[in-house]
């Protein structure tokens, strides 16, 4: 298997280290970098920003997103993950790490430090982009303004926020446009995603501003495509991430809790935060169907498989040795009724599903957060704290280039759809080490070509893999692929935004309400009101998706 060469830098805790080192205890460390606001270097603050981004990002696409969008479920303290049991949910964190990565601007404009201005309006617009396509219209304009007495700023409209957006990101492809050793002040070890490589934040700053003219294309379609094959068709002006080995990612130093892949068992002695995710049978069988090679690097083959044999005696339930495999063999009337899986392989807890995950398929343990012999668990590397594959991705060249696919079969000019297509199969293959197995998997059934919007969707969200947010986003614009939610969802469509939170209703009321009011209530809100999972912000309105 080939692996990508992955930056491992330990910088993530940097920020930290720095300020609060010292020789002596017993005296004032004074920290010769600066840690007041007005003197701070910029490269104390890039490692935070960038780290916090990062795990922010992650910690939802691999987390409860991961659920709605039936990547994995979970068998213990699972309602959120696996039913959109949601209310209430927070966007301190995110406001916070934009507040640093003001300073870093500011700093960065003061000093003349070019490089570190185009990196901090590439990570404004990431945060402030995730940030709308979670929520809806949010403080933008006016937001991280409380050290001025600002602290009921105004919601902005979504579509001002995708606007600032590409606006920013358009800037930062100047700002970032030469060479690294012609910048002042790089330190490549404050930066966890690029090592100080310009070029490449360059190709992030353009890569993202394809991803935010595809969000709007429904909405406004003219803008969308002249943005997108504007990029597209000049290259040497606005290049982009063209292979697995650019993509915008943050490798975990694994040093502590905080800085581990999340759910790692090196520092949860019980495994319980492991052993409760499970892969979700929605992605799982379709990983089978397609003889998809990336299954053996997600997923864990059954422990131990069911089989029903007719020929036990009644109430058989026990642990057998058959052909050198060990079974637990049931006789028919201790099955039932009860759906069980049977699969000698993989066998993927159903969304959603009605009664006890923690039950199912005959669990012995019959209890949260369990180790389930009976079902897939995700990969031992996943246990891990750091390692080649434990990545946080912010956006890859197999996101790109189906952007691209997708803009083709929509006619616009930015090449073969075909082309693209089967770039973004193997740019995601080749990210996971399994691009041996293309030349296959490309030509097989289901995966082979077929020039379809679904076909395309459907690569994506496979490829999402822990980054579930963006096929959430792509799900609502596009409604692809057709997940349907399951018997103990809360409503019996997706959920398709976040909650605004209690303290932002009620400490910034007026505003607060004026955007509740934009938001559109669909028969699916109930009696959650305008505040609701199931209301649709402006960039599904009248589209008609995804339901």
């Amino acid at each position: 298997m080939k692996f990508k060469h992955i930056r491992n830098l330990g910088a993530s805790a940097l920020f930290v280290t720095m300020l609060f080192s010292c020789d002596d205890l017993t005296t004032l460390n004074e920290n010769p970098n600066g840690s007041d606001p007005s003197t701070v270097n910029p490269n104390l603050v890039m490692s935070s920003v960038l780290t916090e981004s990062s795990k922010a990002y992650v910690n939802l696409g691999y987390g409860i997103i991961a659920g709605v969008m039936q990547h994995t479920q979970k068998d213990g303290w699972f309602s959120d993950h696996n039913n959109y049991d949601w209310a209430n949910q927070e966007w301190t964190n995110h406001y916070m790490i934009l507040e640093d990565n003001l300073l870093m601007h500011d700093r960065a404009v003061e000093l003349g430090y070019e490089f570190h201005e185009g990196v901090s309006l590439v990570v404004k617009s990431f945060m402030f982009g995730f940030i709308t396509d979670l929520w809806g219209d949010a403080p933008y304009s006016s937001a991280l303004l409380g050290a001025k007495g600002e602290i009921r700023p105004v919601f902005d409209s979504q579509e001002t926020i995708y606007d600032g957006i590409l606006a920013d990101l358009e800037q930062a492809n100047t700002l970032l446009s030469k060479p690294s050793n012609e910048y002042e002040g790089i330190s490549d070890d404050a930066d966890v995603i690029y090592g100080g490589d310009a070029s490449l934040w360059r190709k992030l700053a353009n890569s993202l501003a394809l991803r935010y003219y595809m969000r709007i294309s429904s909405k406004k379609p003219d803008i969308a495509r002249a943005g997108i094959e504007k990029i597209a068709g000049n290259p040497s002006q606005y290049p982009i991430i063209e292979s697995s080995n650019e993509d915008a990612a943050m490798a975990f130093p694994g040093t502590s809790v905080d800085t581990s892949w999340p759910n790692t068992t090196k520092y949860d002695a019980s495994e319980s935060n492991f052993s409760r995710t499970k892969m979700c049978a929605t992605l799982l069988e379709k990983l089978q169907d397609l003889s998809d090679p990336r299954i053996e690097v997600w997923a864990a083959k059954v422990k131990i498989p069911l089989k029903v044999d007719p020929t036990q005696p009644p109430n058989t339930n026990k642990i057998m040795e058959i052909d050198g495999v060990e079974y637990r063999v049931l006789s028919p009337d201790v099955v039932g009724t009860t759906p069980i899986n049977t699969d000698p392989e993989y066998v993927g807890l159903p969304a959603g599903m009605s009664g006890l995950p923690f039950t199912y398929n005959f669990n012995p343990t019959n209890n949260q957060g369990q180790y389930n012999p009976h079902a897939s668990q995700l990969a031992d590397m996943y246990k891990q704290p750091s390692g080649d594959l434990l990545l946080a991705r912010w956006i890859s060249a197999a996101e790109v280039q189906f952007i691209l696919a997708e803009a083709a079969l929509k006619g616009w000019s930015v090449g073969g759809a075909e082309a693209r297509y089967e770039a973004g199969v193997h740019a995601s293959l080749e990210a996971w080490g399994v691009d041996g197995d293309y030349d296959d998997y490309i030509a097989g059934d289901g995966v082979a070509y077929a020039g379809t919007l679904e076909q395309i969707m459907e690569q994506k969200w496979i490829a999402s893999w822990t980054v579930a947010t963006e096929s959430w986003f792509d799900y609502r614009r596009t409604g692809l692929p057709a997940l349907q939610a399951g018997p103990a969802g809360k409503r019996t469509q997706l959920p398709v935004r976040f909650y605004y939170m209690t303290n932002e209703l009620t400490l910034n009321q007026a505003n607060a309400t004026d955007a509740l009011g934009k938001l559109e209530v669909t028969p699916y809100t109930q009696a959650d009101g305008e505040n609701s999972a199931w209301s649709k912000s402006w960039v599904m309105q009248g589209t008609g998706k995804p339901w």
